[in-house]
């Protein structure tokens, strides 16, 4: 690694530990040859995944956008933040677990309510009407009465 200082690419470990929740390791170091500490950090390497949406363009995956959806669909509602984190978590494990290179915008919308069916129904409800993009009342009702069905 580098000096930062005065470009000498010799230097030791001081002090290494675990950071972002595990996922990073931080090192401090200092150079051999002027003395000086730089902090560096080593990450794992993920590879991007690209999620292709309904019309066929495609994007990076990007977790913060499930969040939004969920935090959306469970506003006024009695879940935590901490909840919400622990559902995109396991979403994001899911995704990248898959080992594809490319997952449909469809397969995350269908794991999002799988999870949220599990967490609160209305929040299920909220989520899956925008999901599902409901035309008129009948199909929403159609939704509901599936949900009903499957709790008995």
């Amino acid at each position: 690694m580098k000096c930062l200082y005065c470009g000498c690419e010799d230097s030791k470990v001081i002090d290494s530990r675990s950071a972002d929740e595990g996922r990073t390791i931080r090192r401090r170091r200092e150079c051999v040859r002027c003395g000086k500490r730089f902090t560096t950090y080593e990450t794992i390497e993920d590879t991007p995944v690209l999620v292709v949406k309904a019309n066929g363009t495609r994007q990076a995956f990007d977790a913060g956008k499930i969040k939004n959806g969920i935090v959306k669909a469970c506003e006024k509602r009695p879940v935590s933040m901490s909840a919400i984190d622990e559902l995109v978590d396991g979403i994001t494990k899911r995704v990248y677990n898959s080992m594809e290179q490319e997952i449909s915008s469809k397969a995350i919308g269908e794991m999002v309510m799988d999870a949220l069916k599990d967490l609160d129904e209305v929040a299920y409800v909220r989520y899956a009407s925008v999901y599902r993009s409901f035309k008129d009342i009948s199909s929403f009702m159609a939704e509901l009465q599936k949900m009903m069905d499957s709790k008995k």
